[in-house]
């Protein structure tokens, strides 16, 4: 039975944005993922069929924007627009025309900030219930990396909200202090993102977040990361207290901090109580009509009061927030509601501020609470 004809909702299919600044490695990369067996039941997404020189590993060419290669994964060129290439694919695979694929990659230009073709999946209506924004992989070129985020914010915004950084090109590096120096400058910039390199095994590089290779939820605590948020907040306010120059160093940053990298923070908000659904939608309502040109990427796993036996995941980028994933169960014994925001230029206090007051937690001047009207966190099971 296909999937279409199956009762009851499709699941989505996770969508991976695999982005990099120019000359980072991400072709290279892409040129292996192909080939690997895990990803046969993928659709990887690129510009050109020339740019991953495909060539030799070319079975048969479906029609003029998609082939079939040997390893069992199908390469699509952007058919006009992102969103046209999306639901022509959903065509194809609803229509038995391909293979039921379990798994789309885009890749991204050098240049390009992943958050509006995440925009266009999440925008949609149809488009973001078919596909769930999965995660983003950011390739780091080991030799121009510190180079590239020095001089590039666009470079820096990509790091900021990767679920995985791959480091490409280890083998040029001579120096391993200088190696050593970009991974702790990229662990402090994303504490929640796992770092590797690009030699990994490709079911870590593609599928490490919240869906694993077969499309199904995965280890959503690892997805989140949020513990790894906290401890950097406790290591960042430890290191604020124990200087008495606190004007120099007020971001529990090094001296020697890039001036780009201390435009983003990651940090974490949590609530004990289940939320209200009506609360937990205003305050997110608020925040993105306010504060959504500085949020990056919002990920969370909440308990809503109405049923909290049955946690949502919730994953936002700047304005739009996508329909929210209900899970089975709490994917551990913590079942403390957790907001992960990584943000450019935006203090937690600010944020902070607006989450205490829709939870009430300390009797503070309450913001307003207008809500706006297509609210896509509204959960209807």
């Amino acid at each position: 039975m296909s999937d279409a004809s199956r009762p009851g909702p499709l699941p989505p299919i996770p969508l991976t944005v695999v982005t990099g600044f120019l000359g980072a490695g991400k072709t290279t990369l892409l040129n292996r993922l192909v080939q690997h067996e895990a990803l046969q039941d993928s659709v990887v997404i690129i510009n050109e069929f020339g740019e991953i020189g495909l060539d030799h590993l070319l079975v048969e060419k479906i029609d003029e924007n998609m082939v079939l290669l040997s390893a069992g994964c199908l390469c699509c060129t952007v058919r006009g627009d992102l969103i046209t290439t999306l639901e022509d694919l959903l065509r194809k695979r609803d229509n038995g025309r391909i293979t039921p694929f379990q798994r789309v990659i885009i890749e991204t230009t050098g240049l390009a900030d992943p958050a509006p073709i995440l925009h266009a999946v999440l925008y949609h209506p149809y488009l973001s219930m078919r596909y769930a924004v999965e995660g983003v992989v950011t390739v780091i070129d080991a030799v121009n990396g510190e180079a590239t985020l020095d001089a590039h914010l666009e470079a820096v915004k990509q790091a900021a909200v990767a679920e995985r950084l791959v480091i490409a090109k280890t083998d040029l590096v001579k120096d391993a202090k200088a190696l050593d120096h970009l991974y702790k400058r990229l662990r402090q910039l994303n504490p929640g993102a796992s770092i590797m390199r690009a030699d990994a095994p490709v079911e870590d590089i593609v599928a490490g977040g919240l869906f694993d290779l077969h499309g199904k939820i995965a280890d959503v605590s690892e997805w989140l990361k949020a513990e790894a948020i906290e401890e950097t907040e406790r290591r960042s306010h430890a290191h604020q207290h124990g200087h008495h120059d606190h004007g120099h160093d007020h971001h529990g940053h090094h001296h020697d901090v890039n001036r780009h990298d201390e435009r983003i923070r990651a940090f974490s908000l949590v609530s004990d109580q289940p939320i209200p659904q009506g609360t937990l939608d205003m305050f997110l309502d608020l925040l993105r009509s306010t504060q959504g040109a500085k949020l990056l990427r919002l990920k969370g796993i909440v308990g809503l009061a109405e049923d909290p036996e049955h946690p949502v995941v919730i994953h936002g980028v700047q304005h739009v927030i996508h329909v929210p994933t209900i899970l089975p169960h709490w994917p551990s014994e913590d079942h403390r509601s957790r907001l992960v925001l990584i943000v450019d230029d935006l203090e937690k206090s600010t944020v902070e501020a607006l989450w205490n007051a829709f939870l009430g937690k300390p009797q503070i001047d309450r913001p307003d609470r207008t809500a706006v009207a297509d609210n896509p966190l509204s959960l209807r099971r």
